[in-house]
């Protein structure tokens, strides 16, 4: 069974820098009223707010109970002014079930009424009336009018007791405009004995008793229960607030020492893309030295020792022409193989190429040296391209196409490269055996092991990412990516 194989390496950290984007919003009706109230703090804020809202509430819940406190002592003084009517005045409205007015002792005995009995305590003004709105009776003693108060009667002439607090806002209402108070007026149907046919209908003046005071003890309750919520809420709040501060300090705090450390990590992480940069600079420069000393060096020896051996081949027997010729292969092949490892070491000048030209350049050395054909496809590239990367790439090539040449035969030999979006991308492939990793890791040569660590290597130490794609039968795919976005003109 074929084992697919797959390596991928990612040693780039991006530091990205803290957000600052600010969203501005439209001036919303809301934020203009919030507006005069940012600069408090929290507290502040709430407690005026606090006390806005529960105003509102408690002026509402006030304006309730006041309107029902009202209500009710205006159903209580109609329940009174109805007993009071049973209890003083029906005997003396009798004659108005035949007579369309009071007999003078009638109304004196209702006059006496209000000076000597107890409902003077309660009533300050009688009046009553006939079923066409006739007045026959008032206390205050004023020409007999015809003032017709269509709707209380109306509804006095139903059986009904109607009580409302007075206006008193017509010119009947003179005399009760001059106790300078609020008075309940109230409507009760008199009635004639025996048949309990309606024949009048009473009037009474009674004053507001208590209501004022009781009024202002609401008030004064519902103020009190306001003003201790705030309190309360206020204390709850402004401790909540203390605690949310402090945490906000030690917040701030350990963003700022966050941001240091950012700062600080930022740094070194420069710091080690530049090292990065130079120590792939610096180890070029190495292998150019080496490949120099090599061909300088040994191969010169080497050169010598050949030519030695030619001439002592020349004054050799038959005896001693074998071992000659012996050592002479073995200097010639000593010869070819430092000359193909300086060649390998020293790099052509590639300080003006850009990476197009570089490309074709590694492809066309290979394809010279080993004798095969590569594909070279190459899309979008960046014109230009720092030193470090062309050596990166040019050595990342070069040892592919070299595995492909000595472990699949040459086969399929591709080579692709495209810039987009930022990124850099540089493909060598192959249609070879391919690895299988078990084999790979048990008998694999030292050398080919080496080579897939050194260009892993070389990406990596510059923040690309490295990427090996196998499985028998299938071939062999190398990767590597470079994000060009802080470094190069990519698009």
């Amino acid at each position: 069974m074929a084992t697919e194989a797959k390596v991928e390496s990612n040693s780039k950290t991006f530091v990205e820098p803290a957000d600052q984007t600010m969203v501005e919003s439209p001036d919303t009706w809301p934020q203009r009223l919030w507006h005069p109230l940012a600069g408090l703090n929290r507290s502040t804020q709430f407690i005026l707010l606090a006390a806005l809202i529960l105003g509102l509430s408690m002026t509402f819940v006030g304006s309730l109970v006041s309107q029902q406190i009202k209500l009710a002592a205006a159903h209580s003084a109609g329940e009174g002014a109805a007993i009071y009517m049973e209890a003083y005045l029906d005997e003396y409205v009798q004659e108005l079930a035949t007579a369309s007015t009071l007999k003078p002792e009638s109304a004196q005995a209702i006059d006496d009424l209000m000076k000597e009995t107890s409902l003077k305590q309660h009533v300050l003004s009688i009046k009553i009336w006939l079923p066409d709105g006739r007045n026959v009776y008032s206390t205050s003693k004023r020409p007999v009018f015809y003032y017709h108060p269509a709707g209380p009667i109306a509804e006095a002439m139903q059986g009904k007791v109607v009580t409302r607090l007075s206006p008193l806002d017509h010119d009947e209402h003179a005399y009760e405009r001059s106790f300078d108070r609020p008075l309940y007026e109230t409507y009760v149907p008199l009635r004639e004995f025996g048949s309990g046919k309606i024949i009048a209908i009473g009037e009474f003046y009674e004053m507001e008793h208590e209501i004022g005071s009781i009024h202002l003890q609401v008030w004064a309750i519902i103020a009190a229960a306001t003003l201790a919520m705030l309190v309360l809420l206020f204390l709850i709040v402004r401790h909540g607030d203390r605690i949310i501060g402090k945490q906000q300090t030690a917040l701030r705090q350990q963003i700022h020492a966050q941001l240091a450390l950012h700062e600080q990590n930022a740094t070194l992480q420069r710091r080690i893309a530049t090292a990065s940069q130079e120590f792939a600079t610096i180890n070029e420069l190495t292998h150019r030295r080496l490949g120099a000393d090599l061909h300088d060096g040994p191969a010169q020896l080497l050169t010598l020792i050949l030519l030695r051996l030619d001439e002592l081949a020349a004054l050799s027997t038959s005896t001693t022409s074998e071992p000659l010729e012996t050592i002479r292969n073995a200097a010639q092949e000593s010869l070819r193989e430092i000359r193909g490892i300086s060649r390998g070491l020293a790099l052509p000048e590639i300080n003006e190429l850009n990476l197009d030209e570089l490309l074709k350049l590694v492809v066309q050395r290979h394809e010279q040296r080993s004798e095969t054909k590569v594909q070279l496809d190459l899309g979008e590239l960046p014109e230009a391209l720092s030193l470090p990367y062309k050596i990166c790439v040019y050595r990342l090539v070069q040892e592919a196409l070299n595995n492909a040449f000595h472990h699949a035969g040459g086969q399929g030999q591709r080579v692709s490269a495209e810039c987009r979006q930022g990124v850099l991308e540089v493909q060598v492939a192959d249609a070879g055996a391919g690895i299988d990793q078990g084999l790979q890791a048990a008998t694999g040569s030292h050398r080919s092991r080496l080579g897939l660590v050194g260009m892993r290597y070389r990406v990596e130490s510059l923040g690309g990412t490295f990427e090996l794609e196998s499985a028998p039968g299938q071939g062999t795919r190398v990767t590597a990516r470079f994000d060009l976005h802080d470094d190069e003109n990519c698009q």
